[in-house]
């Protein structure tokens, strides 16, 4: 089998599309780790979506969700076109890569994420999250938030913890792909062009999700806090471990079978 790039165009598409349906189904799941890693102890996942729905109602599960969709759109779309890049300059004549280079290829496709799409959405989405508990928010929505953060912070508002989450997204790229390509190549045997129905497809993405999930948390943590150490020890370092779990675990499934399934639909255009 010849080495084949994928069609960055293909990627964009593709990846813009799978990042967005991910976010939208399970962003509440997010914004309940994000609350839980800032209450810690205080308020458990369970609590939070109480105290969330008693005081805001439903749609105060996708508080800053905007910013998390756009920018998860973007990431994505990056994420992949940036892997499959990179993974064509590292596979050998036949197409493959080597776990190594799998993990060479998910650790630069976090690192341009992490610069160009992730640090500013999740910055935004964070603060307007924090900013949601407020009795009296200052932030009327995504734009207006932008704009106050901006204001009163400048451009470096938007990139705090640049640092922490390169780490976070290296990692999250560098486990999800391999782990993903590794149980891909596991179930298609000697028949690397066949075909995986998308029940399979999700069932691969969300076992990675789960394995990326516990791999990568330290580093969520550290992302979201901004700090090493808390009185509540190193364990904090996993808090709101289980709503990221439910949503690495469904966002693993979504995104690769949403990536695969527009893929195929726009190669189905080629001819």
């Amino acid at each position: 089998m010849s080495k084949q790039k994928e069609n960055p165009f293909h990627s964009l598409i593709a990846g813009a599309s799978a990042g967005s349906v991910e976010a939208l189904v399970t962003y509440p799941s997010d914004f309940v780790k994000t609350r839980s890693q800032f209450s810690g102890a205080a308020e458990g996942p369970i609590a939070v979506i109480q105290n969330t729905l008693r005081t805001k109602g439903f749609f105060g599960l996708y508080s800053g969700a905007t910013a998390l969709i756009i920018g998860n759109g973007a990431k994505s779309a990056v994420r992949f076109t940036t892997y499959d890049h990179i993974k064509h300059l590292l596979a050998d004549e036949n197409g493959k890569l080597t776990p190594g280079r799998n993990v060479l290829a998910g650790l630069g496709a976090g690192t341009c994420e992490a610069i160009i799409a992730v640090t500013p959405s999740e910055t935004i989405k964070t603060k307007m999250v924090q900013d949601a508990r407020r009795p009296d928010p200052q932030y009327k929505g995504l734009l207006d938030g932008i704009g106050k953060i901006v204001k009163a912070e400048g451009i470096q508002g938007v990139y705090r913890g640049l640092f922490p989450v390169i780490m976070k997204q290296g990692t999250n790229s560098a486990v999800r792909f391999t782990s993903y390509q590794s149980l891909k190549q596991l179930v298609q045997g000697n028949q690397p062009d066949k075909r995986l129905s998308g029940t399979v497809t999700f069932g691969l993405g969300a076992v990675a999700g789960l394995i990326t999930t516990y791999a990568s948390m330290p580093f969520d943590v550290i992302k979201t806090r901004m700090q090493i150490f808390t009185e509540d020890g190193v364990l904090r370092f996993w808090a709101g471990t289980t709503p990221r779990l439910v949503r690495l675990v469904l966002a693993g499934g979504i995104q690769f079978s949403t990536y695969e399934f527009v893929m195929k639909v726009l190669k189905s255009f080629e001819g």
